[in-house]
């Protein structure tokens, strides 16, 4: 690895001719019908694009790049490396489950990490393209978390333990943010608007995609004047009942494919 993750995801800008967006897929082992369908879209709809974006949450956790014991990440990296050599350029977003993925992966898997946030050009317009776990301003300890685990000292610190040590500390976490979870106001958990909008008017833009919140929807609203609109990503699982997962696309027009 010759960076930690949080100075690897150096491009903030990309220019996308024809891209899929997924977010939220949160793969694991515990997941085979969700990894399945992934591996699928990869060898099918995807190869109908000129990129896959991938804006966050692709794993349920990631312990560092050396965790070449990992079957789910193997499979992975497998099947996006074959999509990238098909010439489907592949983008892939930090999200707060995976956020230590590194410049080894994006080797490995042919990949480019992008930075969080990220502008994009999509057909003559300019896009925010974003994981979307910042905009939650209202969840103050998750923002303090949030800091602390992007930061490089800390992810260097934390990548030089052994693996079995960052297996264990990310269980606890994950642990942990379950009882948070059941314990905390969903609107909290939630995108704040304001945050939304400050973010889009900073960046000049009237359209934004993230995902993390689970809450797939597409939302209109007026800013500045003009029209604006912000694609929420849907998370997948198709281990549930009902199954859920889908995408987004952008050809003539923007189109949300659910299931």
């Amino acid at each position: 690895m010759t960076s930690v993750p949080a100075l690897a995801a150096t491009v903030d800008r990309v220019a996308l001719a024809d891209p899929l967006f997924i977010s939220d897929l949160h793969l694991s082992a515990t997941h085979p019908r969700t990894l399945a369908r992934f591996e699928r879209l990869l060898a099918s709809e995807a190869r109908a694009h000129a990129e896959l974006v991938i804006l966050g949450d692709l794993f349920e956790y990631w312990a560092g790049d050396d965790a070449t014991d990992d079957d789910v990440g193997n499979a992975v990296i497998a099947a996006l490396r074959a999509v990238a050599q098909a010439g489907v350029r592949v983008f892939v977003m930090h999200g707060n489950r995976d956020l230590l993925l590194g410049e080894d992966f994006a080797a490995a898997a042919g990949a480019t990490l992008l930075a969080d946030p990220t502008l994009a050009a999509i057909g003559g317009e300019t896009v925010l393209l974003a994981h979307g776990d910042i905009y939650c301003t209202r969840d103050v300890a998750y923002q303090r978390f949030r800091a602390q685990a992007r930061n490089a000292d800390f992810q260097r610190a934390f990548l030089a333990k052994p693996l079995a040590e960052r297996r264990a500390f990310i269980g606890q976490v994950r642990a942990k943010s379950e009882e948070v979870k059941q314990a905390t106001a969903a609107e909290i958990m939630d995108v704040t608007p304001e945050a939304i909008v400050d973010a889009m008017r900073a960046a000049g833009v009237t359209r934004m995609i993230h995902g993390h919140t689970h809450r797939p929807a597409t939302h209109g609203f007026v800013l500045d004047g003009r029209s604006a609109e912000r694609w929420v990503l849907p998370d997948w699982n198709l281990d549930a009942e009902p199954p859920r997962g889908g995408y987004l696309t952008c050809r003539s027009t923007w189109q949300m494919t659910r299931w």
